[in-house]
């Protein structure tokens, strides 16, 4: 009468070869899923660049000049009688790795890159930094 005894559940083995399987295929997967958010990283960079150099360009054509900092695109300049009244650019001010955009003022002339994902000067890869070359 106990072979006729229905076994349910699974035992320890089963369980430990299912795991192995999925921990497999996530091994497998892993990589290439966060390669892939990098490269979305590097584009969301780009865009993100490309309206601040359109917010800076507004900020020029109302105020005659750059401002000192990004944050001038934020809040108003008193030394701007034209500023505003909405800010030139609403949102965050870091790149999409989080890392703060590196914005120079050289007289009339300005540089604005992403260090990329390392946050570091140079690098290849995700890590490359994005300037103004790479938008234009």
């Amino acid at each position: 009468m106990s072979l006729l005894k229905n076994r349910r559940g699974m035992t320890l083995i089963e369980i430990m070869i299912v795991l192995a399987i999925i921990g497999s295929i996530a091994a497998l997967l892993l990589p290439n899923i966060t390669g892939q958010l990098d490269k979305s990283k590097v584009k969301e960079a780009r865009i993100q660049m490309t309206q601040i150099v359109n917010a800076l360009s507004m900020y020029y054509t109302d105020c005659g000049k750059y401002p000192q900092s990004l944050e001038g695109l934020a809040k108003a300049d008193p030394n701007c009688s034209n500023w505003g009244p909405e800010p030139y650019y609403k949102k965050d001010l870091k790149d999409p790795f989080g890392h703060e955009l590196v914005y120079e003022l050289d007289g009339s002339e300005y540089s604005l890159k992403s260090l990329g994902k390392d946050g570091r000067e140079g690098g290849s890869g995700n890590d490359k930094d994005i300037t103004l070359e790479d938008i234009q």
